[in-house]
């Protein structure tokens, strides 16, 4: 008896004809039936955003005519792609969701900013595994051929062993050739921030505008986080969870006299 291939939703948030997903889906056809619902723009920095007062379009679209997945494009955020995927395309629900691969990093805190963890947060609620793929290169020209043995790695690994109820997988790609990267650690999630600043000028018709730069800044001396890993060769895997309770301060929140 055949095996049945499994169903795989692949998005992203660099939009459906950025570089990364195109070859995340060429590498997901090689393990399964694809289906594609992708944002028809770029939707980078969105995190955990949906659609609620515009209208949202998704229509059925063929960028490679001699591929066999099916695609759609979607107007709306990363998250509204998997919400329509699994609610409104999809007959069942899919084996594993994928998004990415990004194109920059995810690593420490960019996970609450990232539209592309986001979509994979979205389908890990809806009790699908789900990881998030990205590859420390922000430029639309990057060689993401280095990426696809350790993809393969990592997908197969989820598919043998499955993933626990609401973790995903958060995982970094380092911009080295194939031959550098030393493989893959399991990580933390190092404790890292952006120092914002904003760029202020004056538009031709006199109105002051905002462009947001800074600097990321990692305080974190632990060799055990993302930020390490990456730094040394490493791929980085990061097990991230969507519930946000601090489980640790319940007990400290409970001798608080909240109810005086």
């Amino acid at each position: 008896m055949t095996k049945k291939r499994p169903l795989i939703l692949v998005t992203n948030d660099d939009g459906i004809t950025a570089p990364g997903i195109r070859t995340l889906i060429s590498i997901m056809n090689t393990i399964g039936d694809v289906l594609v619902v992708a944002p028809d723009s770029p939707q980078s920095a969105k995190g955990h955003a949906i659609t609620i007062s515009e209208t949202l379009y998704c229509d059925k679209t063929s960028i490679d005519t001699d591929a066999p997945q099916e695609e759609y494009s979607c107007s709306g955020t990363p998250v509204d792609c998997v919400k329509m995927a699994t609610h409104e395309i999809l007959k069942r629900k899919p084996d594993l969701c994928v998004s990415g691969i990004n194109h920059g990093s995810n690593a420490a805190i960019n996970v609450i900013y990232s539209g592309t963890m986001s979509a994979a947060v979205e389908a890990g609620i809806e009790g699908i595994p789900a990881i998030g793929f990205s590859l420390l290169d922000y430029s639309m020209k990057a060689d993401f051929s280095h990426c696809k043995e350790f993809i393969l790695t990592i997908v197969n690994q989820v598919f043998e062993n499955g993933l626990s109820k609401g973790v995903v997988l958060n995982v970094n790609i380092p911009k080295l050739q194939a031959s550098q990267i030393k493989g893959i650690k399991v990580c933390r999630q190092a404790n890292a921030h952006w120092e914002e600043e904003f760029d202020k000028r004056t538009s031709p018709m006199g109105r002051e505008y905002y462009w947001l730069t800074g600097k990321f800044v990692n305080e974190d001396k632990g060799e055990d986080t993302d930020e390490w890993a990456l730094a040394n060769g490493y791929v980085s895997v990061v097990p991230t969870q969507f519930d946000l309770t601090a489980h640790h301060y319940i007990q400290e929140l409970n001798t608080w006299n909240l109810n005086e």
